[in-house]
């Protein structure tokens, strides 16, 4: 079998309700700081939830792609902007024919669709501004691709709270089948009373600050973000190890109660990157908070990894961000592996109170001793059993 040509990770950006600025994440995640989470009133509903909102200001997008104005994609272009000089460098180096764009969204322009039919309910007519491509799933890339004027694949992928975790096992598989030099990734959702609504009908969403593992869950935060990766051939420290997707397909929303197809993941992430369980120095879980999620993942990552592997949920501090979930806790992993001068890993944000009925797990407390981590996973799972578990590490372990 011819061996794959590794792919690398050249630059990350991101931004969600606890910032964007690297070092100030950094902190923020050492402490379990939870400040982004903020009081959201839904119009449609007439409910109050707890979700995490960004509160930076945003950019305007250039006139002539009006069409594209989202909240997703100004999300997206506050990441973009920030990777301005890696972007221009790669740009300059390879044809825009041979890069290409994956974005994971599970929202895309359903905020702005949601006005304009409240417009149109009341006045019979849309706001001028208003364009129905804004709310296909296809619009996150499009407006990347746009924007950057590239001539490559560009395309979506939305499959609920996994999407921009695939991104990463189609960006691999496109770089090594010599389809793209470059694919920059990532994923975006914006807060919309549609998502708070679905979740808050199916029971699932906690009115306080969501508590992933202990016996007093009750539910999940929702929250928005963005995050961006430029994938390539060109050497960097970081390095996409390895990408293991299942879909066990037990329930439309349910997974399944042992985390048959969540450990089906995991094992296959650690083969395709030839590693041994022993190998993972910390797991970024996706820790929902919800009852179901959080029995079957503590089961697959108990019967794969262990009792010993450093693990924590970062949804209490970001919320959970959907189709955005998986590449801003892959962000948060890339920032973990960029530590310079100090090692430690993303505190588990929670009561304390262990579920004593779940398989024990290694959450990571103020008191975990941590090493340099250099090999990293993420999870993410979603409604009908879609689950992706991305690998990813240091060039030099």
């Amino acid at each position: 079998m011819t061996s794959k040509s590794p792919v690398y990770i050249n630059n990350m950006a991101l931004i969600n309700a606890m910032g964007f600025e690297h070092e100030s994440l950094l902190h923020k995640l050492r402490i379990g700081d939870c400040s982004g989470m903020k009081p959201y009133d839904s119009k449609l509903t007439g409910h109050n939830f707890l979700v995490g909102k960004v509160t930076q200001q945003l950019p305007n997008l250039p006139s002539h792609l009006q069409h594209h104005n989202t909240r997703n994609n100004r999300l997206l272009l506050h990441c973009l902007q920030q990777l301005d000089t890696t972007l221009s460098d790669l740009l300059n180096t390879y044809s825009k024919s041979r890069v290409g764009v994956v974005m994971g969204t599970s929202t895309s322009g359903i905020a702005e669709g949601e006005r304009a039919l409240s417009q149109y309910m009341e006045e019979e007519s849309f706001p001028d501004e208003f364009d129905y491509s804004q709310i296909q799933m296809s619009s996150p890339a499009e407006f990347v691709a746009d924007y950057l004027g590239l001539k490559g694949p560009a395309y979506s992928i939305s499959t609920a709270c996994s999407s921009s975790g695939k991104v990463f096992a189609s960006a691999q598989g496109m770089i090594q089948n010599d389809l793209c030099d470059v694919v920059i990734v990532g994923g975006a959702d914006s807060l919309c009373d549609m998502t708070l609504n679905g979740f808050n009908s199916l029971e699932a969403v906690s009115s306080e600050l969501c508590q992933p593992f202990s016996t007093n869950r009750c539910g999940i935060n929702i929250g928005e973000g963005a995050a961006i990766f430029i994938l390539s051939r060109e050497p960097s420290e970081i390095e996409l190890l390895g990408t293991g997707e299942s879909s066990d397909a037990h329930h439309i929303s349910a997974p399944h109660p042992k985390g048959d197809g969540a450990a089906e993941a995991m094992v296959m992430a650690l083969k395709e990157a030839g590693l041994n369980s022993d190998s993972i120095d910390y797991l970024n879980l996706h820790g929902t908070a919800t009852e179901l999620n959080d029995s079957m993942e503590s089961q697959a990552v108990s019967r794969v990894l262990g009792s010993d592997t450093p693990c924590s949920s970062t949804k209490p501090l970001t919320g959970h961000t959907l189709g955005a979930a998986g590449a801003t806790e892959i962000g948060i992993c890339w920032l973990l592996l960029q530590q310079e001068n100090s090692h430690f890993l993303a505190l588990h944000q929670y009561d304390g109170d262990f579920d004593p009925e779940l398989p024990p797990i290694n959450l990571v407390s103020e008191q975990t001793a941590a090493k340099p981590p250099k090999i990293v996973m993420s999870n993410s799972f979603a409604f009908g059993g879609n689950n992706v578990s991305v690998i990813i590490g240091r060039t030099q372990r």
